[in-house]
């Protein structure tokens, strides 16, 4: 198989000094157990930051990286001032509460920003040094969310994977980051984007469409040429850890009888819900009294973020809750709320698991949550009830949980009620169906579907590159063509290549320049120059028919030659009625939008319109006009932002087949899909000119509307 190069923000091992000599501690987190596999198996890197090493003398320094070195793994080393900047202010202090819907605790001053972008280019420049052709490439998480972009511009052919382990925000969240298209476009440089959920994946695609106008086809984007995936991959945990048996350590946790104990345990995070959980316990030792002395709660905050002030503020205000709730509805004997400020070593944390009779698991918003699954595993006794948040990424592979709203402290205190009451089979059935599905849905899995889905994305050889148009060269070919007798025809799209791209059709007349350089070309005897629109021929024929050159409107359903306009056919007008109503109907509930009328087709245009929904009634309207036109004369045609509906079989590539000549030298020259119909058509030998960005038939590229107009006027000088 391919080596792995994993990156993350950390290392799966942390670097640390004692007494002058470097301690390398290895990760128990999910990733390192889930990739350890498939990264062994690659003989893989992992490249990421080690910890602090500049509190390490020299020797220690030394030892450290060679010990990193035969761990096969790679430190990206970051200063003070990086670590704060892009880490603290920028990551934790602006991405992390945007994405978790946290829109208070974004600052007034987002800093860091910069820095971020400086040491996202620093990870690029530490990978692609290591890359080697055909090495595998996985990105994680929201610290590198440039990440991809930078590596795809240093590495156009590597394979590249990207995976988000928070949420994704809804579109209107996402949209309030000043820099939301960067990060886009930074994402957007993987080959396929992970996601933990499905709703996260279509969060992501409604930001792509609102913001960058990429409208994707199911799970998958075109962008500038290249197929980028995006698609749900739930991470699951180390099932073979939580079900193995452990030696019971500590009996003082475990509940006495008749008691209830309910297990909460949470990085000391503002995401995490810790406070609203503690409110809804305290409402109800309120409501119930028979329960106080028989109802513990044991609350572990692992510490996290410790130099953050939003931090240090949250672990005093949860001390502070902690604290008077206890003081008004202790015992005599016992307090209710136990709260512990600390780690667990992974062995207590099992025992932990199995004792408790109830598991709280109630953040505002996480990406996963992997403690449900943890508690899941964990029972092998088949017993318990984990009450969950509807939004943790877990809640959409755990039905049978007791979800609830964690903003509702109510409906929280009554789904603990419920808990504490349930009987014991329906206990068992559900924690039955919750440990059925983890088990089987393992971090392994997880590992082994994302790569699996990232090879597929590869397959075959990556698609080459299309080369700038030297249109010098295409002008001296041209030359020599009419020398030797051969006549040269000229086949040019309008919109988007001739003028550029108008709003509305009344604005794309031609401009007195392009008009100069069509009368130059047309009194050349050597050249048949003949423009391919899409619009009616009445626009062409207002716009164009002064000059003699060949036209051709609505894709070639009406052309003029010679000085004269024919049909190729036309639409049954009862047809034709529906197809507008249809479209008007659309138009009516898509602001922005317009039905543009011809002579037989009818186009329905939204370029205007609000990108998401403007892309939402486009492919609703191309299902409902493809099952409306079956087995008649008429077909649907997909443009740049416009659903046409034309007479079955007339396009842009008939036109080229019935005015090419054997021996004639072509150069044909369009924008969009319409267009790649001309290109296929094009004899051996041809010159064919794809205008901007997209994924095209044709041999050369230019970047917009001058591009054309400089093959123009290097003809007229030449010929």
């Amino acid at each position: 198989m391919s080596r792995l190069l994993v990156v993350s923000n950390r290392l799966p091992v942390t670097v640390s000094a004692a007494q002058g000599e470097a301690i390398v501690t290895p990760s128990m987190g999910g990733l390192s157990t889930g990739l350890r596999g498939p990264f062994e198996r690659s003989q893989g890197l992992w490249i990421g930051w080690p910890g602090d090493l500049s509190k390490l003398g020299d020797a220690a320094r030394a030892s450290a990286l060679k010990e990193l070195q035969a761990l096969r793994t790679l430190p990206v080393e970051l200063t003070a001032d990086e670590l704060r900047q892009y880490y603290e202010e920028f990551a934790n202090g602006v991405l992390w509460p945007v994405f978790h819907y946290l829109l208070d605790r974004i600052p007034v001053h987002s800093g860091g920003w910069e820095m971020y972008r400086r040491v996202n280019a620093k990870f690029a420049a530490a990978v692609a040094a290591q890359y080697r052709p055909g090495d595998t490439i996985w990105v994680h998480d929201y610290q590198l969310l440039l990440l991809p972009g930078m590596l795809r511009e240093q590495l156009p052919d590597a394979r590249i994977g990207f995976f988000l382990h928070i949420p994704f925000p809804a579109s209107e969240v996402f949209r309030m980051l000043p820099w939301r298209e960067d990060v886009l476009r930074g994402m957007l440089g993987a080959d396929l984007i992970g996601f933990h959920t499905p709703s996260y994946a279509r969060n992501f695609a409604s930001a792509v469409v609102r913001l960058l106008g990429h409208e994707p086809v199911v799970d998958e984007l075109n962008v500038a040429g290249r197929k980028v995936r995006f698609r749900a991959f739930p991470m699951g945990i180390d099932t073979e850890t939580f079900t193995a048996k452990v030696e019971p350590s500590d009996e003082s946790f475990r509940p006495r009888p008749g008691e209830h104990l309910l297990l909460g345990v949470d990085r000391l995070d503002y995401t995490k819900g810790i406070r609203r959980r503690l409110s809804a316990v305290e409402r109800v030792l309120q409501r119930r009294p028979d329960l106080r002395g028989k109802l513990r709660m044991l609350q572990i905050a692992v510490p996290s973020r410790e130099k953050v002030t939003a931090y240090q503020d949250y672990r005093r205000r949860v001390e502070e809750m902690v604290g008077a709730i206890n003081g008004r509805c202790s015992t005599l004997t016992d307090a209710p709320i136990h709260y512990m400020y600390r780690g667990f070593p992974q062995e207590q944390l099992i025992e932990l698991y199995r004792a408790a009779s109830v598991m709280l698991v109630t953040p505002t918003r996480d990406g996963m949550n992997l403690v449900a699954k943890e508690f899941a595993a964990a029972r092998t006794d088949g017993d318990g009830v984990l009450v969950l948040s509807e939004f943790a990424g877990a809640a959409e592979e755990m039905p049978e949980a007791l979800q609830v709203n964690p903003f509702d402290v109510d409906g929280m205190a009554q789904a603990i009620e419920q808990a504490i009451d349930m009987a014991e089979g329906e206990r068992r059935s559900r924690m039955a169906g919750l440990r059925a599905r983890v088990l089987r849905f393992d971090v392994h899995k997880w590992a082994e579907d994302f790569l699996a889905a990232l090879t597929d994305v590869e397959l075959g050889a990556p698609a080459l590159p299309t080369p700038p148009l030297a249109a010098g060269e295409v002008a001296e070919a041209a030359r020599a063509a009419a020398l030797a007798g051969r006549r040269v025809v000229l086949l040019l799209d309008y919109d988007g290549t001739l003028v550029p791209i108008a709003p509305r059709p009344e604005l794309a007349a031609p401009d007195r320049e392009l008009l100069r350089l069509l009368e130059e070309l047309s009194i050349k005897t050597c050249l048949s120059v003949h423009v391919l629109s899409g619009r009616p021929w009445q626009d062409v024929e207002r716009w164009l028919g002064g000059l003699r050159i060949n036209l051709h409107a609505e894709h070639g359903l009406y052309s003029r030659i010679d000085g004269h306009w024919r049909a190729r056919g036309a639409a049954p007008e009862d047809l034709r009625e529906k197809v507008l109503a249809t479209l008007e109907r659309v138009s009516a509930n898509t602001p922005g939008s317009h039905v543009e009328l011809k002579a037989a087709g009818l186009a329905w245009h939204y370029r205007l319109a609000e990108r998401e929904q403007g892309a939402h009634q486009a492919r609703e309207l191309r299902l409902h006009l493809r099952e409306l036109l079956v087995g008649t004369p008429l077909e649907v045609l997909t443009g740049d932002k416009v659903v046409e509906v034309r007479p079955r079989g007339v396009h842009k590539g008939l036109i080229a087949h019935e005015i090419l000549r054997p021996g004639d030298l072509v150069i044909a020259v369009g924008d969009d899909r319409t267009d790649e119909d001309m290109f296929a058509a094009a004899p051996e030998g041809a010159f064919t000119v794809k205008v901007g960005l997209g994924a095209t038939a044709a041999r050369s590229r230019v970047h917009d509307v001058a591009g054309t107009r400089g093959l123009l006027r290097a003809l007229a000088e030449r010929l």
